[in-house]
């Protein structure tokens, strides 16, 4: 039978199902009307899980669902069930099962069966070899079932992360990966409640001189419906992508759009002046005064950026 808990109550000890001196391992799982789903993956889970020599735990954040999906978990054994009384957001779940995980090492996967959880310990094998701070399950496989209305804008998506982390980003927001649970801790002021929860960690942590490893995996088609709105949330990741790279590299943000500024006015200048015969024409001075304004603001925010003491930046690093 699982351990059933509501939101205001405290998550008990967690059983031991090894005794080594291997790091423990606790599966975070946020889960929302998937009742369909949700047996098949958690019994695959628990069987991975007690064939390794590790501690472990498997948490589930039932938010909000208005189907039997709490029911689905209560009824099997050796899981540990959270229960929003609401719906929170993805991110909120999360958040939620990793302040009450035990263990050193959380992952992270879907109820919906879209990945291959069976990889988890490449995942973590990676990530103990390398003294990885967090390896995620890049969605680049052989057999990848995204769907193909969504393809173009993780395409644009993935270049406008990749410029802002400075380095190629196989998989932005897989939502399969594992960490360092105190890493990860350090950012919970920023991370979001909704979907983007993956994509703020990920850029979160690659701005920030953590080490962040991937292992290409497959992705299958889910069972149920997905919760993704394709246009809505693309433009909420774009924003995200660049509130991100406001805080942490604010120079990436601010100076192309100064730079496209001023190249705007010398254009119009020399356009004024020898087709219109207006030479220092308002406009082109305003435009050209805008653009240095920018890249003042820039400089600015890169000092301050610098100055404080960031609440991020990996221990041991120096800004």
């Amino acid at each position: 039978m699982s351990v059933l808990l509501s939101e205001p109550h405290t998550l008990p000890a967690a059983p031991h199902h090894a005794s080594t001196t291997l790091a423990g391992i606790s599966v975070v799982i946020p889960a929302y009307n998937e009742e369909h789903g949700i047996g098949p993956v958690l019994t695959q889970l628990n069987t991975l899980m007690q064939q390794q020599l590790r501690p472990y735990e498997i948490i589930v954040i039932d938010d909000g669902s208005r189907d039997n999906t709490a029911a689905v978990v209560h009824a099997l054994p050796d899981i540990t069930l959270i229960r929003h009384t609401r719906n929170r957001g993805y991110g909120a779940a999360l958040k939620t099962g990793i302040r009450r995980a035990s263990h050193p090492l959380i992952c992270i996967t879907d109820a919906d069966g879209t990945y291959p959880n069976e990889r988890m310990f490449d995942l973590v094998a990676l990530l103990e070899a390398n003294q990885s701070d967090m390896v995620v399950g890049a969605r680049t496989g052989e057999q990848v079932a995204i769907p193909l209305v969504r393809r173009p804008a993780k395409w644009f998506i993935g270049k406008l992360a990749n410029y802002v982390a400075g380095q190629k980003i196989p998989d932005i927001n897989s939502g399969f990966r594992v960490f360092r649970r105190d890493a990860v801790r350090r950012f919970f002021a920023l991370l979001p409640n909704g979907f983007s929860f993956t994509t703020t960690i990920t850029l979160g942590m690659m701005t920030s001189n953590y080490l962040v490893d991937y292992v290409s995996v497959n992705y299958h088609a889910r069972v149920g419906r997905s919760k993704i709105k394709p246009i809505r949330d693309t433009l909420n990741f774009i924003q995200l992508i660049l509130r991100i790279g406001l805080y942490f590299v604010p120079l990436k943000i601010f100076l192309p759009l100064s730079l496209l500024l001023l190249v705007l006015a010398l254009v119009w200048g020399i356009f004024s002046t020898l087709v219109l015969q207006q030479l220092a024409d308002v406009s082109t001075l305003m435009i050209a005064m805008t653009g240095v304004q920018v890249a003042i603001f820039g400089l600015l925010a890169e000092l301050i950026n610098h100055r404080m003491p960031s609440a991020y930046l990996k221990e041991g690093e120096e800004e």
